[in-house]
């Protein structure tokens, strides 16, 4: 059995149940955990085509998924040598590990230094309040729709999709690509965050996991972003992002 192993910055309890979160943090784990069964399912009877992960290379069904906070990441350091762990951090704040994104995570967390590498790429820096999702497979990105704060609510909340003209997307659509590529990001969703300044493209930061604005996702996008996670995680094949009709 397969061990995948979510961190959080929370208090977790040693049954691996989140005391104190906030909810936000708190939804995130139950949208993964919610998603997490379907790991190993293989779509058998659908054509090989671009764009899709080797089906063989899916997991079997039974995984065991353990929910760890930073800190007791630090105080367990023995965990982190296990090679056969699927590491699932749902936050910057991490020790060192010993998994394949940990490259990408330390130059997400040098938000400053992200900035000055994207200048170097030919693109403007600064604060926004939009993000557009990466599902980036083992054969290549999918671009998922974009998504806003919702003004009208109270507190932080988001929605999907917030709609770009295509003059805008290719641009973010290229600086995704650009920028990962030069991470050499594996597998995983990304979350790019920008805005707009007299209408040209601006970047704010990369975040390599669903951070709490892909809640807007949910029952939004089939697959939502975390499902797309648990696939871009287990080399599970994804065919299409697809926004449901009846929620536009």
């Amino acid at each position: 059995m397969r061990k995948v192993v979510i961190v959080v910055d929370a208090e977790v309890d040693e049954t691996g149940e989140i005391i104190a979160a906030s909810p936000t943090t708190a939804q995130m784990v139950s949208a993964l955990k919610a998603n997490s069964p379907t790991i190993g399912a293989t779509a058998q009877t659908k054509p090989a085509k671009a764009g899709l992960q080797n089906q063989a290379e899916a997991l079997p069904a039974a995984v065991n998924v353990q929910v760890v906070s930073t800190q007791w990441l630090i105080i367990n350091k023995q965990l982190t040598s296990d090679n056969k762990l699927i590491w699932c951090p749902l936050t910057l704040n991490l020790p060192e590990l010993d998994f394949p994104a940990q490259s990408v995570y330390n130059a997400c967390r040098d938000v400053t230094g992200l900035r000055q590498l994207v200048e170097q790429l030919g693109y403007a820096t600064g604060v926004g309040n939009f993000w557009l999702a990466v599902v980036l497979t083992a054969k290549g990105p999918l671009y998922g729709e974009v998504i806003g704060k919702d003004e009208a609510s109270e507190g932080l909340k988001y929605r999907m999709p917030v709609h770009l003209s295509d003059s805008q997307r290719q641009p973010l659509y290229q600086l995704g690509y650009k920028l990962l590529q030069y991470l050499s990001a594996p597998p995983s969703v990304y979350l790019l965050q920008f805005g707009f300044s007299d209408q040209n493209l601006v970047f704010d930061r990369l975040l390599p996991f669903p951070a709490p604005s892909a809640i807007a996702s949910i029952g939004i996008q089939k697959p939502d972003l975390f499902a797309c996670h648990w696939h871009c995680l287990t080399r599970q094949p994804i065919y299409d992002l697809e926004i449901i009709a009846s929620k536009l």
